[in-house]
């Protein structure tokens, strides 16, 4: 059984860690309302961008003047896994999630007789895949001194992923990122990025015929590569609102559990120190009595 002293240690160094986690859940929940309006307001310029690019796309179909990005080369051999996490940890499930649908994703290609390259965003997913599939990487991008996320970092990834299609190493990107839907709940989601996917939206543009001027190939040409960073940049600002939703969801807790062990370790102490008394007083009693 513990002395006093090793319980009013214990119980110290608790709520000094409960101090933390709470300034951590505090700065997790400011970063978090920017994070969020960030993801929330380039969700309806990248669902218009992909709509407007889904329209082109249809109307090229599989023409074989088709921009490379649109129709791919033709092969569904080597699969590049970009996979997005966190530079920092503490936030509960967020980085294994992704991690985890990553894996998944690697296994089956494996099995299906695929070649996988996997390209990593941020240190913690990194850390997490080397232990199975380090002999996978083929690159890594830091974060880590970014501190507002910006569409020139989206640019800088994207220009990576053209280069190497460009230079044939893979057929087919797959992004794998988390969506956020709120404070608790983040959607690990896997998006193929190149050759580009584009779904125009029912009703947009019914009925409607247009002349692009110039042609439909042409602007594909131009606007794809925009495309992909657009994905990207969007894919960035999901995760950094799910990794603070999940940051501070995970200090909460962390709060809470110190603060029951805290009362679990107090009662445990108030009782051992009765204990002690008790005793004294009774040896006191004793002695007298013998007196």
């Amino acid at each position: 059984m513990p002395s006093l002293k090793d319980l009013k240690i214990r119980i110290e160094s608790i709520k000094s860690t409960r101090k933390i986690t709470k300034a951590m859940q505090m700065v997790a929940a400011a970063k978090l309302r920017r994070a969020q309006e960030a993801a929330e307001n380039a969700r309806p310029y990248a669902e218009r961008f992909n709509a407007v690019l889904g329209q082109l796309a249809a109307s090229v179909g599989g023409s074989d003047s088709a921009p490379l990005l649109l129709r791919g080369t033709g092969k569904d051999d080597v699969h590049l896994l970009v996979v997005m996490t966190a530079e920092r940890g503490l936030c509960g499930g967020f980085n294994s999630n992704i991690v985890k649908l990553a894996k998944q994703k690697t296994v089956n290609l494996k099995a299906a007789g695929k070649t996988v390259k996997i390209l990593t965003v941020g240190k913690k997913g990194r850390e997490q895949l080397k232990r199975d599939y380090a002999n996978l990487f083929v690159g890594h991008v830091d974060l880590s001194e970014v501190k507002r996320i910006g569409y020139a970092n989206a640019q800088d990834i994207a220009k990576d992923l053209l280069g190497r299609f460009d230079e044939g190493e893979f057929d087919v990107a797959t992004i794998f990122f988390s969506e956020f839907e709120n404070v608790v709940s983040q959607k690990p989601t896997a998006q193929q990025i190149i050759p580009a996917s584009f779904e125009a939206s029912e009703d947009a543009g019914e009925g409607t015929l247009y002349d692009y001027e110039p042609d439909e190939e042409t602007i594909l040409e131009d606007l794809l590569p925009r495309g992909v960073a657009t994905q990207i940049f969007a894919a960035l600002l999901e995760n950094g609102a799910s990794e603070q939703g999940a940051r501070m969801s995970a200090m909460d807790n962390a709060t809470r559990n110190a603060g029951e062990m805290i009362d679990k370790l107090t009662i445990e102490f108030n009782r051992s120190r009765q204990a002690v008394i008790t005793n004294e007083l009774i040896e006191i009693i004793s002695g007298a009595e013998a007196l």
